[in-house]
This record gives structure tokens, sequence and C-alpha cells, in this order.
């Protein structure tokens, strides 16, 4: 495998493993914009409104387990067979969920996907590691980002044309079977590739990984099912679950990270707290759109495309001018511009203004996100050798994922304590910029690992 100087994430060696890759990415976003827009929907339709939570905080709970077997697989054995795997059951989940004729159907079929999302996550990472050399990590990571262009501008509003004159179930099945095809094409390309072999010590503590994962997926969802318990019980069931998940992660993140230590550690914990701040606002922003404003689902859609395009700007400026920025000074303007969007958004859910600030504001939540999340999974992989890349990819997603999904069923306790309606929104965003305060201190101790100069 060529590492000069002249390498590209386009050339003869790369590129059917870069389109396919990048397929896969992008229909994960179509997906993503899809649940988001249409949830309230779905939700409506099968009966569903105290679960609205779970749908997301499920899907991203059972990603870990998804995580930590397909990164322990990985490292032992390459990435090869666990990308299959992942696949597989991402589009299984699709089909289950686009089928349901009952909520709790279709949060079987969301938590199945969840176990195809995570694991399809980290085993593109590694594939990254093992086929492409440093210098063109920032580039294929941008690429990734920037494959949410297309979404960007087609998802949110084909979804929520979809829900409202056709059917909810297509913004599933439809997906399904676009990844089918996309998953065919990269499956036929790495076949002749040389991904490099496993290290069978990558498999030790398998077991013990993957039974701390199903702990952190069950106790994530245990949180987001507290939101349909009375108030005095659900938020004791929930602190109980958030002891839960805080010891079950220890031994699946990297030394130190739940105390922000300098390096890696500091990388994977702001991933999990910017994930969360971002998603739980973002999961109620359609919803704030629908009932405060008196938007159709094709219009709230349409209200989350400036984010969408945002982020893959944002993805692009890193992927040019990372290095020049430095990881310091990226996190600190990300994260200003996550807070300042945040801001935003609560104070148009507190004082009614016009919801344009809503789609603006959020454009710069957007972007924000695209310039932090390839760079610190640049950072990730700089951190990693060969033998914990997947890991560190899984921890990375992990974070990612946990953060996400505690965030939202939080967001959704909170919603249901106040008993719905225009005074949760927002609790939800002002909790929401708690959490990105909290992302500021590991924020500026990223480090920068063995980053090519």
């Amino acid at each position: 495998m060529s590492v000069s100087a002249a390498a590209s994430i386009w050339d003869r060696e790369r590129v059917w493993v870069t389109a396919g890759a990048i397929a896969l990415i992008f229909l994960g976003a179509i997906e993503a914009l899809a649940v988001t827009t249409v949830m309230p929907v779905v939700s409506a339709a099968l009966d569903g409104q105290a679960l609205y939570a779970v749908a997301f905080a499920g899907t991203l709970a059972t990603s870990v387990i998804g995580m930590v077997a397909c990164g322990a697989w990985s490292d032992a054995r390459g990435p090869r067979g666990a990308l299959y795997a992942a696949v597989s059951l991402f589009i299984a989940g699709l089909v289950v969920s686009g089928f349901a004729f009952t909520m709790e159907q279709f949060l079987i079929g969301r938590l199945v996907q969840g176990l195809g999302a995570g694991g399809q996550t980290v085993a593109l990472y590694v594939v990254v590691a093992r086929l492409y050399p440093p210098h063109l990590h920032g580039r294929i990571f941008a690429a990734f980002a920037a494959a949410w262009v297309v979404p960007a501008m087609i998802g949110p509003f084909l979804a929520g044309a979809v829900a409202e004159f056709l059917d909810w179930r297509w913004a599933f099945l439809g997906v399904a079977v676009l990844t089918a095809i996309a998953f065919l094409m990269i499956a036929v390309r790495l076949r002749a590739l040389d991904l490099g072999g496993g290290d069978s010590a990558g498999i030790a503590g398998l077991s013990r990984r993957l039974l701390l994962a199903v702990v952190v997926a069950i106790a994530a969802v245990a949180v987001g099912l507290s939101a349909d318990a009375p108030p005095a019980l659900g938020w004791p069931l929930a602190l109980i679950a958030l002891v839960v998940i805080g010891f079950a992660l220890v031994p699946l993140l990297p030394k130190g990270t739940l105390w922000a230590a300098r390096g890696l550690p500091s990388v994977v914990l702001v991933r999990g707290l910017v994930a969360g701040a971002f998603f739980a606002a973002e999961a109620y922003i359609p919803y704030l759109l629908m009932a405060d404003f008196g938007f159709t689902p094709t219009w709230a859609g349409i209200a989350l495309m400036l984010a969408a395009f945002a982020w893959a700007g944002g993805s692009a400026l890193q992927g040019r001018y990372g290095e020049k920025l430095g990881n310091r000074r990226i996190a600190l303007i990300s994260l200003a511009l996550i807070l300042f969007a945040l801001l935003s958004v609560v104070v148009t859910a507190l004082t009614g203004a016009s919801p344009g600030i809503v789609v603006i504001g959020w454009g710069f939540a957007g972007g924000g996100m695209g310039l932090l999340y390839p760079r610190l999974t640049v950072l990730t992989l700089a951190y990693s050798t060969p033998g914990n890349a997947g890991f560190n990819s899984s921890a990375l997603s992990i974070s990612d994922a946990t953060g996400s999904a505690v965030a939202v069923a939080l967001a959704g306790l909170g919603v249901a304590t106040l008993g719905g309606g225009a005074n949760a929104f927002p609790l939800v965003f002002a909790f929401a910029i708690a959490v990105m305060l909290l992302a500021v201190l590991p924020g500026l101790r990223l480090g920068h690992g063995a980053e090519p100069g």
C-alpha cells in the first residue's frame, strides 16, 4: 500500500472503497434525518407519544453493543466481516421498523438497527486505519461528513413529504433497499483488498466488554422508559440507571475518560458531551416547529436542512485547514458556535419569536459539529496503533452513542415531567446548553497524538 504524499482517497487502489463507504455514510445520514423529521408522525400513528424519546435513545443505546463487538472483531480478525454483519443488521432493523404496526414493534426494529449502525461506524473507521495512510485521514473523514450534503438537500424535505403525502414507512423501507445496493458494491470491492490480519489478543476480554455494553444499553433504555413512569418513580429510576451506566462505561473507554485526562480520554469525552447536547436538542426541534409554530412535517424537515449543509461545510473546512487551525482552536470555535445556536433556540422557545431564528440559529450548530466531529476522529486514530484502532474507534463511538442516548432520554423525562406542551421545550434546550458547557474543559485538553506534521 502506497503511503506517498501523492496518494489520494480517490486513487485506483481506494476509489471503490471510498465510494462505497461514502454511500453507506450517505444513507445513514438520510435515515438519521428522516427519523428526526418523521418521528412526530410515527409516534402519533402508532399511539406511542410516551415512547417518543425511547425511539431515539434505544437505537443509540444498542449501538454501543455493536460498537464493542465490531471493535473487538476488527482488531482480532480484521474489519471486513464486522462490516458485513453490521450493515446486514442495519438493513434488518429498517425493514422491521418499516413494517411495524405497533410502537413496540417499531422499537424492536430501532433496537436491531442500532446494533448495525454502531458496528458499521466502527468497522468503517478501522477500514480507514488499515487502508488509508495517516495524511489522508483528515480528507476521508471530511468526505464522510460531506456525504451529508445531498441528504441535507433532499433528506429532511423528502422524509417530511413522504410522511405527509405517502406513508412514513417508506422513510425506512426505501433506505433499506438503497443500503443493500451500496452494501453489495463495497462488499465486492473489499474482497479483493488486503486489509491486514488480526491479532487474537484483540478478542481478550470480549465477553466482559459485551456484557458491559449490554448493561449500558439496558440502562440507557431504562432512562428513556422512565419518562413513561410517574415522576416520583421515573427520576429515581433514571438516577440509578445513570450510576450503572457510569460504572459500566469505565472499562469500555480509555483510562481517565470520565475525569477528562489529557489526550485521547478528553477526545472521547468531548465526543460524548457534544453529541448529547446536539442530538437532545435536535430531536425536539421539529416537534417545537410543529407544535408551537404550526409547521407541517415537510416544512419541519426543511428546517433541518441548513444545519446539515453547515455540517458538511464545517467538515470541508476542517479537512482543508484543520492542521493550520489546531485542535484547541477548532474545539473552542465549534463549542462557541453550538452554544450560540442553543441560546437562539431556547430564546425562541421562551418568547415565541420568529421560527426563522430557530432555522438560522440551528445552522450554526451544524457548522460547529461539522468542524469538530472529523477532527475528533482524526485525533482518535492519531492516538491509535494497528492493534488498538478497533478499541479506540469503538470507544469514540460508544461515547458518542451513550452521550446521545442518555441526553435524549433525560430530555424526554423532563418533557414528560412537565406534561409536554410549550413549557417543556425551553427545558430541553437549556439542558442541552448545560451539557455543552461541560465539554469546554476536555475541549482544552485534546492534545495532538501522532498527527502527521
